[in-house]
C-alpha cells in the first residue's frame, strides 16, 4: 500500500473520469431541476390525468434502486426498441447515466418544490389573486420567488446526493472517477489508496458546494431582513 505512487499513477486516470463525473452531475442536474419543476407543477394541477402522471412518475422512481433504474434504461430500452423500432439502436454510457440521474433527480426535487410551494402562506396566494393576479402570475410573481428560497437548502442536498449517486453508474461502465479507479484497482490492487483517494476527491467537490449553499443562505436571509 503506497499512497505516493497511487497519486502519482492514478492521478491522471482519475481526473478523466472526475471530468465525466462533474460533466454528468451538472447536466443531470440542470435537466433535472426542469423535470422537477414542470413535474411539480403537474402534480399541483387540477387536472386529475395530469396530477395522476406526475403522482405515477415519481412513485415509481421513489419506489425502486437507482440501479435498476439504470440497468433498465441502458440494458432494458434499448433492447425494446431494437425489437419494436430500431434493431440498430444503440444508447451510450454516457447518456443512460445522464438519462437515470435526470428522472432520479427530478422525481425528488419535484416533492421538494412542492413542499416549498406549501410552505408559502396561503394568505399571500389570496392577496394577489384580490388585486387582480391571475392564478399563473401570482405562483410565478408572488409563490415561486419565496418557495425556491425555502426549498434551497433541500435542493443542494438533493444536488450534492446526485454527485454522489454518479458513483453507482460505474456499474454500466460509464468512464467516471469510480470506473477509472476500479481500472486502476484491476492492474495495481491498490485497494486503500486508490478508493481513499477517490474518497478525497468527492470531499472537495462536496465541500465546495455545501460552501457555495450556505453563502446563497445567508445572502437570502440578508436579502429577506433588508425587503422586511
Amino acid at each position: 500500500m503506497n499512497f505516493a505512487r497511487t497519486i502519482s499513477e492514478a492521478t491522471p486516470l482519475l481526473l478523466q473520469g472526475l471530468q465525466v463525473t462533474v460533466l454528468i452531475s451538472v447536466i443531470s442536474i440542470a435537466i433535472g431541476t426542469l423535470i422537477g419543476f414542470f413535474t411539480c407543477l403537474l402534480g399541483l394541477s387540477k387536472n386529475i390525468i395530469l396530477k395522476a402522471i406526475a403522482g405515477i412518475y415519481i412513485w415509481i422512481i421513489r419506489g425502486t434502486p437507482m440501479l435498476v433504474q439504470a440497468f433498465i434504461v441502458y440494458f432494458g430500452f434499448p433492447q425494446l426498441i431494437q425489437i419494436s423500432i430500431d434493431p440498430d439502436f444503440t444508447l451510450s454510457a454516457f447518456s443512460a447515466g445522464m438519462i437515470t440521474l435526470s428522472l432520479n433527480a427530478g422525481a425528488y426535487l419535484a416533492e421538494i418544490f412542492r413542499g416549498g410551494i406549501s410552505a408559502v402562506d396561503i394568505g399571500q396566494t389570496e392577496a394577489a389573486r384580490s388585486l387582480g393576479l391571475s392564478s399563473s402570475r401570482t405562483m410565478l410573481k408572488v409563490v415561486l420567488p419565496q418557495a425556491i428560497k425555502i426549498a434551497i437548502p433541500s435542493m443542494v442536498n438533493q444536488f450534492i446526493i446526485t454527485i454522489k449517486d454518479t458513483s453507482i453508474l460505474s456499474v454500466i461502465s460509464l468512464a467516471d472517477i469510480m470506473n477509472r479507479a476500479r481500472v486502476y484497482v484491476g492492474s495495481t490492487y491498490q485497494f486503500f489508496s486508490t478508493y481513499t483517494l477517490v474518497a478525497l476527491y468527492y470531499l472537495v467537490i462536496i465541500s465546495v458546494l455545501m460552501v457555495i449553499s450556505k453563502y446563497v443562505e445567508k445572502k437570502l436571509k440578508y436579502e429577506g431582513k433588508d425587503n422586511s
